[in-house]
């Protein structure tokens, strides 16, 4: 109930007759305040009247007015400048540390909106505020997509800055790690994270120009090449002599256990073997991958250095016991595009960041701007529901709004929640409406 007073409260939802505090305070709300997501009080800097009297300062909202006192704000001066209580139900007065009354509000819910919102609550259908999407106009969705996208962009600058402080700010590496994650494609991609974190990518340099040595690197500590099978070919053999060459030249950590693999249900071009292969082989080829693509200018050129196919055997094999018929392996266009949209414009914005460079932030929204739209069942689903999808920058929106919002039932955050609990009706042209 908390959530929805501070919905309330945030949107001035209020009830139609005349705001007064218990007290007997007449209320008037000019200003309902910044929310704070941190320590100390829900809203800073509000303005509001008590009768006729303007007061500036912070406003905490609780369901009960005891939560006062179970929380400790009596005793706590960051709460001495609250200048209204807001609560549901106010069940005993409160006070600041120098013992002066703070005026309580109680704000109830109007009876429309608490039913909208179990609603939402309650919906086993997404998105649950389906049914007003197609009458939304234009703007407001673009423009809460345009934020649903910035969102997306920060969570992953902060997952990039968090493998940065694990790796010692090496972006070369960090670049590596996320692109192998990506090289996963969902069903893998915790296992290729898990196996490019134990490279020992120093090691590895001093024998990039040698694609069989890199080979024996990663498929070594991808813990493929720890089987003594009696069938094995000359290859397999000669790298997996190589790596135990290699294990004890450089004392490599272990290596990843060969269960966390997964097969079932992967076409065997998509086979951990085959992409192991394929970033062999662009790791390989470029010694400085990284800074190339933050130089790259169009997704064109981006696509064309991470392009890349595998050595000669694996032409001819999806495993080292599996053939297949001679056939150059080399990564798609669509999951060229996924490399982009999942590791290079995320780090085109991150170092963009990091550099303070708008250049290359902008970059990054150029290229997600002019890719097409990812299809996966959340974008299906939006699509469904009446929104249109027609770049990875409403692709990459509407997962953001599933993951963070819908599937946390947190809709009191929402713009389409909003309007939803708004429940108005408008009526506007066919060209003002989305669809």
């Amino acid at each position: 109930m908390e959530h929805l007073l501070h919905y309330l409260w945030k949107h001035k939802i209020f009830p139609l007759q005349e705001l007064r505090t218990t007290d007997g305070q007449r209320v008037e709300v000019i200003d309902t305040g910044l929310p704070n997501a941190d320590a100390g009080p829900d809203f800073f800097n509000a303005k509001l009247k008590l009768d006729g009297v303007l007061w500036v300062g912070n406003v905490e909202i609780h369901d009960q007015a005891s939560q006062w006192m179970k929380h400790g704000h009596q005793t706590d001066e960051a709460y001495d400048n609250v200048i209204l209580h807001v609560v549901s139900q106010a069940d005993c007065t409160v006070c600041r540390r120098d013992g002066s009354p703070i005026p309580q509000l109680v704000l109830t819910c109007p009876d429309d909106v608490a039913r909208r919102y179990d609603e939402l609550r309650r919906a086993d259908v997404y998105p649950p505020c389906y049914t007003i999407l197609s009458s939304l106009p234009r703007l407001t969705v673009h423009s809460w997509l345009s934020a649903l996208q910035v969102e997306r962009f920060e969570r992953k600058a902060r997952d990039i800055r968090a493998r940065l402080d694990a790796c010692q700010n090496h972006w070369e590496d960090v670049f590596f790690i996320t692109l192998a994650r990506n090289y996963g494609f969902g069903l893998n991609s915790d296992a290729f994270e898990a196996w490019a974190k134990r490279l020992p990518f120093r090691a590895v340099d001093k024998h990039r120009d040698d694609l069989f040595q890199v080979e024996a690197f990663f498929f070594g500590q991808a813990g493929l090449l720890d089987e003594e099978p009696a069938d094995a070919d000359d290859y397999y053999l000669r790298l997996q002599k190589e790596f135990r060459y290699l294990q004890r030249k450089f004392e490599l950590p272990p290596s990843l256990p060969v269960g966390q693999w997964r097969f079932l249900r992967l076409r065997p071009g998509n086979f951990p073997h085959v992409r192991l292969a394929q970033l062999a082989c662009l790791y390989h080829t470029h010694r400085s991958l990284f800074s190339q693509v933050m130089e790259a200018e169009t997704p064109e050129a981006a696509k064309k250095l991470l392009s890349t196919a595998t050595s000669a055997y694996w032409e001819q094999h999806f495993t080292f016991r599996r053939t297949s018929p001679k056939k150059e392996k080399r990564v798609g266009e669509n999951a060229l595009n996924l490399m982009l949209i999942n590791t290079v414009i995320p780090f085109l914005y991150a170092y963009g960041l990091h550099k303070a460079d708008e250049v290359l932030c902008d970059r990054a929204t150029r290229f997600l701007e002019s890719l097409r739209a990812e299809n996966n069942y959340i974008t299906r689903m939006w699509e469904g529901a009446g929104l249109p999808v027609s770049t990875a920058a409403d692709s990459q929106a509407l997962i953001q709004l599933q993951k963070e919002y819908c599937d946390r039932k947190d809709c009191l955050r929402c713009r389409f929640g909003y309007e939803f609990l708004k429940g108005k009706k408008t009526v506007r042209s066919s060209s003002d409406a989305i669809g």
